[in-house]
């Protein structure tokens, strides 16, 4: 999971996916898996933690490519009107690390 590359505190994905919600055109760039990897990579983030900035590149893109699926795969799982990210993108995220380590001891 991710961590702030500065105090290595725990993040949360859905926090850091609110914070993109503010670049211009986020509803198209949530859209596009290039796009969202780019604006990603050079975005901003906040740790709440240490309230620290760091750049998204400093983050696992794996998670963030997998948070980009999870968020386009689920309808709703973005309130625009509010800026805010309704699913639970760690657990998710987990659960979903999970099943690829299963399959790959079953298939193994």
């Amino acid at each position: 999971m991710a961590k702030c590359p500065l105090c290595g505190s725990s993040l949360d994905w859905a926090g850091l996916i609110e914070q993109m919600l503010a670049i211009e055109n986020a509803d198209e760039v949530f859209r596009d898996r290039e796009k969202f990897m780019e604006a990603f990579e050079d975005f901003v983030f906040k740790c709440p933690h240490c309230g620290e900035e760091f750049y998204g590149r400093n983050l696992p893109a794996k998670e963030a490519e997998k948070v980009f699926e999870l968020l386009n795969e689920f309808k709703g799982s973005i309130d625009w009107e509010n800026r805010k990210v309704r699913l639970r993108l760690n657990s998710l995220l987990a659960l979903d690390t999970m099943l690829e380590n299963w399959d790959k001891k079953v298939k193994g």
